[in-house]
């Protein structure tokens, strides 16, 4: 854990005197301005100094402040849906002074989480899930027969995923007592409006005008059934047609809700007052309010993922602090892909939302109209690619590894049962740091693994990736995966694109005492642990294994014939991973080789910094050895604990 951040809250009026949400009620309406600037001082000035999600949390400041100042939080339940947006909720609910720890090993998460605070209600790592836990939890309510308000927050970004149309329309369907505000960050959704949209609005949420419309819609129905139906059809055509005139809201009227909108998100005083009217109405309700992602800092409008996620910067100019010399897999992954894409033009791109993150922006820059990006549906973008394989183009399926696995029915039916050559390529697989358990590529060698008709490889440097990735468009027989990890490269040189064969390993590292398979990155943390291993006298084997499916047969045939124990390592859990798939190997053909398997625990792991988390779970060169050293004391791997 670090020291804490320095910043001066004894020189803040407001902020020094805000604990929980019941301390913002102690405060004046007007006063709540003050303190919108003096978080969002404070926000900035920690984040420059450990790094963060920024700029989600900078468009929402006046937002989750009167959220809290007009709801009665814990008992009435606020879902966040992108976790990203979260940091002033925690500022506002006890975890203040705890700030400069988030993402970082032992600190507070970057994201919502149940066990941190009786205020996360439901756990936000990945999107448009709000709307649908909002329902769950509004109908335990009702089923308890509680009283206490649902409103679940849902930014622009994540009404681009099918689950959000699936629950609003569920939820307008049971018309249930929830709100939704829609925080719309002027990336999509709607265009600016003009200003008689602040007087209908004003019209919509009047208390007085709310009743008068209950009235006339209950007076309608005591005449005879012909006349009531003719005037209610009339009556809503009159206040469709007004509302489809000056609002965008038709859509979300259509589903079952109560429209109110767009708000200017960065007026506290008017979101309260908003707020206020809506929380008295008891149905379906959708608010929609305009924001502006990095609001704040003068620099935010240059930086092009509006201070999405940063390193450590300096909170004067934005530019951030740490520089890295070799250029991150994402890049090199990008780059490869546009270098194929020139020779090729069947070569098409698709992300789900993560242009940048995933390297594709470098092919949308060069072969704009082979790129596409289908905002955050992964299902819709793998069976998009399915139905372009058909076709005879090879799409190239790039989304972060905990993200496909959304996607997994598309894959399996879609994809897979049909042998169309799609190609997954799997950014952030393994372990990813400050961002945690929601997005550590935990599980993809296991649930692609498990699935006929797939090819699994991970390359161990950023050369193999090249060829991998050169490889997989060469192969027409089905679809075909490669994954590979967050950050930085090794830093080998890259030369010109060389095919591999299909299924095919390779020994980087003769030994004679232990043989240690690898995949992926774990091949240079194996290196390392040989390297430390011959120091004191024990020869270890390390073998490259590319492929966790197919296995290199003829490889393990060898392997198993000249070691009496082997070590498999896998940074994927070790439940149905790479590991499993050597002990399946062993058992089809009766070997008795003793077999450790050494991977990602069965269980969650917590967010940190990956050397750490390596280090941690004996991952890295000098962990990796020690297991070693430990097993070829004992007689059998059982008496390894």
């Amino acid at each position: 854990m670090k020291e804490k951040i320095p910043f001066d809250l004894k020189n803040t009026k407001y902020l020094k005197n805000i604990e929980f949400p019941s301390d913002l009620k102690k405060l004046n309406l007007m006063d709540l301005r003050e303190l919108s600037d003096e978080i969002r001082e404070f926000l900035i000035d920690t984040i420059s100094k450990i790094g963060g999600h920024l700029g989600s949390s900078l468009g929402v400041v006046e937002l989750t402040l009167a959220l809290h100042y007009v709801f009665n939080t814990p008992k009435d339940k606020l879902i966040f849906d992108v976790g990203h947006q979260g940091y002033i909720h925690k500022i506002l609910t006890g975890r203040k002074n705890s700030l400069f720890t988030i993402r970082q090993k032992d600190g507070i998460s970057g994201f919502l989480k149940r066990s941190e605070s009786e205020y996360d209600v439901f756990g936000a790592g990945h999107a448009t899930t709000s709307l649908s836990a909002a329902l769950g939890i509004a109908t335990a309510r009702d089923y308890l027969k509680k009283n206490n308000k649902v409103i679940a927050i849902i930014g622009d970004g994540s009404m681009t995923g099918g689950m959000a149309y699936e629950a609003m329309n569920n939820i307008g369907l049971l018309k249930k007592d929830i709100i939704v505000v829609l925080n719309d960050n002027k990336m999509s959704i709607a265009p600016n409006v003009w200003t008689l949209q602040n007087y209908f609005n004003d019209l919509l949420i009047n208390e007085s005008y709310n009743k008068f419309r209950s009235k006339i819609w209950n007076l309608t129905g005591k005449l005879d059934k012909k006349n009531s139906d003719r005037l209610r059809t009339i009556a809503a055509r009159i206040e469709g047609g007004l509302k489809g005139v000056i609002t965008p809201g038709m859509l979300f009227e259509s589903l079952g809700f109560r429209y109110f909108g767009p708000f200017n998100g960065h007026n506290v005083v008017s979101l309260v007052k908003v707020l206020e009217e809506i929380k008295k109405l008891n149905v379906p309700v959708l608010v929609h309010i305009f924001t502006e992602k990095g609001k704040g800092p003068s620099y935010a409008s240059k930086h092009f993922q509006k201070l999405h996620a940063l390193n450590p910067f300096d909170k004067a100019t934005g530019i951030e602090l740490i520089k890295s010399k070799v250029p991150s897999y994402t890049k090199i992954f990008g780059e490869a892909l546009t270098e194929l894409a020139r020779k090729d033009e069947r070569i098409i791109g698709i992300c789900a939302a993560m242009s940048d993150g995933t390297g594709l922006n470098i092919l949308q820059q060069e072969f704009p109209k082979r790129y596409f990006d289908v905002g955050i549906a992964e299902q819709h973008a793998v069976t998009f690619s399915a139905g372009l394989a058909t076709e005879g183009f090879t799409p190239v399926v790039a989304i972060y590894s905990t993200f496909l696995q959304r996607a997994f029915d598309q894959i399996v039916h879609d994809v897979a049962l049909q042998k169309l050559p799609v190609i997954f390529s799997l950014d952030r697989g393994g372990l990813v740091g400050s961002d945690g358990p929601t997005h550590h590529g935990a599980f993809d060698l296991t649930y692609l693994r498990l699935i006929p008709n797939m090819v699994v490889m991970a390359p161990k440097d950023e050369c193999e990736l090249r060829n991998m990735l050169f490889t997989a468009t060469q192969y027409k027989k089905g679809p075909i995966a490669m994954r590979y990890p967050r950050g930085e490269a090794i830093g080998v040189e890259i030369g010109d694109f060389e095919k591999i064969e299909i299924g095919k390993a390779e020994i980087v590292r003769k030994g004679k005492d232990v043989a240690i398979l690898a995949i992926g990155n774990m091949v240079i943390h194996s290196e390392k642990a040989a390297a430390l291993l011959s120091e004191i006298g024990i020869s270890a084997e390390v073998v490259n294994m590319r492929f966790v499916k197919p296995l290199d047969r003829e490889m393990l045939f060898d392997i198993f014939k000249r070691f009496d124990k082997i070590l498999t390592i896998e940074d994927n859990t070790i439940v149905g991973g790479f590991g499993s798939a050597i002990v399946e190997f062993a058992e089809s053909y009766r070997f008795k080789n003793d077999i450790l398997m050494h991977g990602l625990p069965d269980k969650f792991i917590e967010h940190g910094k990956p050397a750490e988390l390596y280090e941690m779970l004996k991952m890295d060169g000098k962990g990796i050895a020690d297991i070693v050293k430990e097993i070829l004391m004992k007689k059998t791997f059982k008496e390894v604990e």
